[in-house]
């Protein structure tokens, strides 16, 4: 297996739609995450073994940042030209994606933490796999749902 390297995101386009949320890569292509993301206060522990992608949007929500954690199947290449980031954890590490959002290694989940003051924009947390699709905004405790 060869080594992944951690890589920068660039911001990318980003629109809510009835059921779920479309990212819009630089290389022209569209994802759709399902949704509507469930609201959760201040962090949230994915499901163990999913893929996890975080996005962080402006405060408009109509661009952000994309990283995908723990990616090990996407060539560098390929994230660069679709302007989605990566971090690798092992262990216990802790990176930062974006001021104010933090991510961390929990046995075999991702602990996504947002300091909402800090962020000016919206966080977003997809955990998905072949068999499940679990999608979450981090929200303050006075979020009125």
């Amino acid at each position: 297996m060869s080594t992944r390297n951690n890589v920068a995101p660039s911001t990318i386009g980003v629109d809510f739609v009835e059921g779920g949320v479309v990212v819009q890569y630089l290389d022209g292509r569209e994802v759709f995450y399902h949704g509507p993301p469930e609201p959760v206060t201040g962090w949230i522990k994915t499901p163990p073994g999913k893929d996890v992608h975080v996005l962080v949007t402006d405060p408009d929500g109509v661009e952000g940042v994309m990283t995908y954690v723990n990616d090990r199947d996407t060539h560098d290449g390929i994230l660069e030209t679709t302007g989605v980031g990566r971090v690798m954890l092992e262990g216990d590490d802790e990176e930062v994606l974006f001021p104010g959002v933090t991510v961390s290694t929990e046995a075999y989940s991702i602990r996504v933490e947002a300091d909402l003051s800090a962020v000016d924009g919206r966080v977003f947390v997809f955990a998905e796999d072949e068999m499940s699709e679990h999608a979450y905004e981090l929200v303050d405790e006075d979020h009125d749902a």
